[in-house]
């Protein structure tokens, strides 16, 4: 991870890297929405993740509830910019005062008319895509029941209304990214050329952009030379985006 890997060029101790990478985040938030940045995503934390050391783990949980706290203070970006927060992903595996701590923040701020900052924890693309897959199934299921008043007498009914019955409009729908538009640019700090299973479905005409600093030296004059590249390819891939409206 790049964070771990900033801990050890630094030569401090484990979890410095992670407060360090919190810090820039903050920095960064500002920077984009004084530059009139309406959405920004970040990827906090996969369903991998829960792969690593125990220890590891639980103090990751612990820091992540202590900053979702301080988001919520009075004197926080959040409330400077009346920012919206979501946090997307299986919230059900974080520990319990984590996920509670993530429930308050969205409740907090659910009304909130500035910038919208989402936060994609214990959360992979391939996770979303399933949970979209059921969840629309399950939508499709009790209309159907309703419609034949919860009869399944007619096998052959149920077969045909079933058939084809998921669309891609559908799945968008049930996306944890539902109520926010695709993303323009995607960053992969430190020179990395994966996407780790972040926004897979959402991110086909984004912008990949890997820049070499690691995310705690990730500074104001990166983020403007990523917009700038960005506007250097926009016409290209509004282009593409026309093309990909027109098949549909």
């Amino acid at each position: 991870m790049v964070l771990s890997t900033y801990a050890k060029s630094r030569n401090v101790k484990q979890g410095t890297g992670h407060r360090a990478g919190f810090t820039a985040l903050t920095s960064v938030l500002q920077y984009c929405y004084e530059m009139g940045v309406k959405y920004v995503t970040v990827y906090a934390f996969s369903i991998d993740n829960f792969k690593r050391q125990p220890d590891e783990v639980h103090s990751l949980m612990d820091l992540m509830k202590e900053k979702i706290d301080e988001l919520l203070m009075k004197e926080s970006i959040v409330n400077k910019y009346g920012v919206k927060i979501n946090f997307w992903g299986n919230l059900s595996l974080l520990s319990e005062p984590v996920r509670l701590a993530a429930e308050k923040a969205m409740a907090s701020t659910a009304r909130n008319t500035g910038p919208v900052f989402s936060v994609c924890v214990a959360y992979t693309s391939t996770n979303e895509i399933v949970h979209a897959i059921e969840e629309s199934f399950v939508e499709k299921r009790d209309r159907i029941q309703e419609r034949y008043c919860n009869s399944y007498a007619d096998e052959s009914i149920w077969a045909d209304s079933m058939d084809g019955a998921i669309s891609v409009t559908d799945l968008e729908q049930h996306f944890y990214t539902a109520d926010c538009p695709d993303p323009d640019i995607v960053m992969r700090t430190s020179g990395e050329t994966r996407l780790s299973n972040f926004l897979l479905w959402q991110t086909t005409y984004s912008h990949l952009q890997n820049p070499v600093p690691l995310w705690p030296e990730f500074s104001f004059r990166h983020l403007v030379w990523a917009v700038l590249e960005y506007q250097r390819v926009y016409p290209y891939l509004e282009h593409r985006r026309s093309l990909s409206k027109k098949k549909h």
